[in-house]
């Protein structure tokens, strides 16, 4: 009697003690299911969702974008046929910074710089001839200049000024390719990769440093006024360019003529992060209609970037390049692609340059 009395207290203890360590898990007491394998996360998961993608090394000089590998190759400047009957161009979309400038006749050209793109063998065009005051553009940035031909005056300053240049029409024909596709002299094109080979079988220096614009993120939007429909006037009204602001991408979708201006080797709208409108003295030199444009003296300015419109100067600063600057100070660029659109002074800046808030 008394061992069976024994045995059974001895289960009893042996019970008790299991059904405690069952009910306390552990954890002071307090009953915790045991999560199930699939709805687990392991340590290595969890690291990986809290991780950020690493921060690349490199800024590109001329667009402040995030680069795997530094930019440092010279600048390649194209002259852009912008003639209606060469649109749409290629290539556009691929160029660090473009410019927009008066030809003779009440045309405009494009003055493309290509510095930190890789697409080397995507087509660029049409390509037409230069003038000084598109060689002085190029020459800011310290690049090998492309184009087909130039005004009298404009051989004068490459020839004896000895600038690095790549003419279809006299020095480097091998280096472009008339397309089928168009009639002439809106159907000359080339590439990167064959304006590279060219430059470096004329031995032009192709490590010229370029001088850097500033960047930030927030740029110079604290003195601005909103602006995110832009039409800029030049001479004739198929020329008139138009900018929408995109806030959900922080781009500014540009028109021509009415119509959206696309890259023919992407169908892609071209846009950019910044627009700066700049003023200056245009002089007209012979009955051609050929022109003089003064980009040494300072002048007016207008700054569009995220939505706004910043009102300014240019100033050719002590490096060559063209900045824009407020009460003394240069105004940063938020970090993209940036247009450049130089109009005459005559009757005024602000008649070729408007805009409202949508």
């Amino acid at each position: 009697m008394d061992k069976r009395i024994r045995n059974s207290a001895a289960t009893l203890l042996l019970s008790l003690t299991l059904l405690l360590s069952a009910c306390s898990g552990g954890s002071g007491g307090n009953s915790i299911t045991p999560p199930s394998p699939e709805n687990s996360v392991s340590p290595s998961s969890t690291t990986e969702t809290i991780e950020k993608a690493p921060l690349l090394p490199y800024d590109a000089p001329l667009t402040g974008l995030k680069l795997e590998k530094a930019a440092d190759a010279r600048p390649i400047v194209v002259m852009i046929n912008n003639f209606a009957a060469a649109r749409p161009q290629s290539g556009l979309t691929n160029a660090d910074v473009i410019w927009e400038v008066l030809a003779e006749g009440g045309i405009t050209r494009l003055i493309a710089v290509f510095q930190s793109t890789a697409a080397l063998t995507d087509t660029i065009g049409p390509i037409r001839s230069i003038r000084p005051y598109l060689i002085d553009i190029g020459d800011s940035y310290g690049a090998v200049l492309a184009h087909a031909g130039a005004s009298t005056d404009g051989y004068a300053v490459l020839q004896r000024q000895g600038k690095p240049y790549l003419d279809e029409i006299s020095n480097a024909g091998s280096y472009f390719w008339r397309s089928k596709e168009r009639k002439a002299p809106h159907n000359l094109y080339s590439s990167l990769e064959k304006l590279r080979t060219g430059a470096e079988k004329k031995k032009y220096s192709l490590d010229k440093q370029v001088p850097p614009y500033t960047f930030t993120e927030a740029g110079s939007t604290e003195a601005g006024v909103p602006a995110s429909d832009i039409t800029i006037s030049f001479l004739l009204k198929n020329y008139s360019v138009g900018y929408l602001y995109d806030s959900s991408t922080g781009l500014y979708k540009r028109s021509i003529g009415g119509k959206p201006h696309i890259d023919l080797n992407n169908n892609e709208q071209l846009s950019g992060t910044n627009l700066v409108v700049l003023g200056a003295n245009h002089k007209t030199l012979d009955n051609e209609g050929r022109l003089a444009v003064d980009l040494a003296s300072e002048g007016p300015a207008i700054l569009f970037q995220k939505g706004k419109a910043i009102e300014a100067d240019w100033v050719r600063a002590p490096d060559g390049m063209i900045r824009i600057v407020k009460d003394g100070a240069e105004l940063p660029f938020v970090p993209g692609k940036t247009f450049f659109h130089i109009v005459p002074n005559n009757p005024t800046f602000e008649s070729h340059v408007s805009w409202v808030q949508t």
